[in-house]
């Protein structure tokens, strides 16, 4: 089949827009945390960026998206390095599960490598300041290869859940079920910060970032759900609307279970309440109406939220709140594709059924049991191998004992130092040219 240059544009921009949510997610997080911890968890998201996806063109695309092995992980001889990639053409032959019709082989892997780099990078807000630099670049290339690779073919791979029938549009089993019940079991293993006696130790230091951030991945939501269409087609424009009003469904809603809780909303909650919403709509985006989306939204308010506050009252350090707004986020919108699914918004696919909501429950129970287990069992033995946790001393300033940086640098104004500068001069004896230009450098 052809190119599709319309489609191919579509997919050039959703691959963009995808890739810009791993920024917008540092910027997120980065707010949230305390500022001497601003450059660690911002760099946590980078590295993602760029180690994973190195990986991903080595081979974790053929482990995600190669010949199936009897369904359970792609054959990594299949597109090793990216061979077998078609630039001018869509991929052909027997590679099913990696084609999309209308695009070139290498734009698909492309963009199904931007979800790769930002599914580990959501666990880093479950564990912030928890996890220093090397080891954390070590367990996530370990988590793709053991996690992500697998549940990825089950899904979208060709492997046994696609062949049993479950569906998951963008991401709701791949990505949010597998990261936040990752980011679950890793509290069980890491514990809780050293620093939770200081009262500010929860408190978003930035809001202004957490709002940019939101914006950043609000914005590159579009591309990730629009763009899991393949096409630009009726599909993607619904999956795009869908996701519009379920976040804003969700915002309201989590500021109305804020007040009815008894606390003041805010523009924290609004935000949160937004990616809850769109975390739960990703896997039923091109599968339901627009009144399912509204639906889901609402769902995503009630259920995200609760779990948020169930975490906190078991005394789980759940930093950043993954496993309440990815993990069950990502589960809801899985089990409510078999409520909600309506075959005419997207043909050839699924329609909602009692049978449907037991697969679409029972691959969310496996694929989160799964994750949670593996990554218990791959941090434990991390942990004897290395040591994973920063000292206390180096987690109450995480930024420049770790890294050697800090995210807020106070320098004197102009005047201040001007005024050093004469001060000095009058020591030293310096002369009245000498201190007018030394003034004019620091202009």
């Amino acid at each position: 089949m052809a190119l599709d240059t319309g489609s191919t544009a579509f997919m050039f921009l959703c691959t963009g827009l995808v890739q810009f949510m791993t920024p917008g997610l540092s910027f997120f997080y980065g707010g949230l945390v305390r500022s001497t911890s601003v450059v660690a968890i911002m760099l946590q998201s980078y590295a993602s960026l760029g180690f994973v996806f190195i990986l991903w063109y080595i081979v974790i695309f053929s482990l995600a998206f190669g010949n199936s092995v009897c369904g359970l992980i792609g054959d990594p001889r299949t597109f090793f390095f990216w061979d077998n990639l078609h630039i001018h053409e869509q991929i052909s032959g027997n590679f099913t599960a990696a084609s999309a019709d209308g695009i070139p082989g290498v734009l698909f892997a492309g963009y199904q490598g931007m979800f790769a780099v930002i599914t580990p990078a959501l666990m880093t807000g479950a564990f912030a300041d928890r996890m220093q630099l090397m080891p954390y670049i070590i367990f996530v290339s370990l988590w793709m290869f053991l996690v992500y690779a697998p549940i990825c073919h089950w899904v979208w791979g060709g492997g046994w859940m696609a062949q049993w029938g479950v569906w998951d549009f963008a991401g709701g089993i791949v990505v949010h079920v597998s990261s936040g019940f990752s980011a679950l079991s890793s509290l069980l293993v890491l514990g809780k910060r050293k620093m939770l006696e200081d009262q500010d130790a929860s408190t978003p230091h930035n809001v202004p970032y957490v709002a940019l951030g939101t914006a950043m991945l609000w914005f590159g939501w579009f591309g990730f759900n629009g763009g899991s269409a393949l096409q630009a087609n009726g599909v993607a424009a619904v999956a795009a609307m869908n996701s519009q009003l379920a976040g804003s469904v969700a915002l309201c809603g989590w500021l109305v279970m804020e007040r009815l809780t008894g606390k003041k909303p805010g523009l924290v909650g609004a935000c949160v309440g937004a990616v809850a919403g769109l975390a739960t709509i990703t896997p039923a985006a091109g599968y339901v109406s627009i009144h399912g989306a509204f639906i889901i939204g609402l769902c995503a308010s009630v259920v995200c939220f609760g779990c948020v506050e169930l975490i906190n009252h078991l005394g789980l350090d759940d930093a950043l709140d993954v496993w309440g707004v990815h993990g069950m986020g990502g589960f809801t919108g899985t089990v409510m594709i078999g409520i909600l699914a309506e075959a005419h918004v997207n043909p050839n696919t699924v329609e909602r059924s009692v049978q449907q909501v037991f697969k679409q429950l029972s691959c969310a129970v496996i694929a989160a049991v799964y994750s949670f287990v593996v990554t218990y069992i791959m941090l434990t033995s991390l942990n004897v191998c290395m040591k994973i946790r920063p000292s206390k001393r180096h987690e109450s300033a995480l930024d420049l004992m770790q890294h050697g940086e800090q995210a807020y640098v106070t320098h004197k104004s102009r005047e201040a130092l001007v005024e050093d500068g004469m001060e000095s001069d009058e020591s030293t004896g310096s002369s009245e040219e000498e201190t007018k230009e030394a003034a004019k450098v620091v202009r």
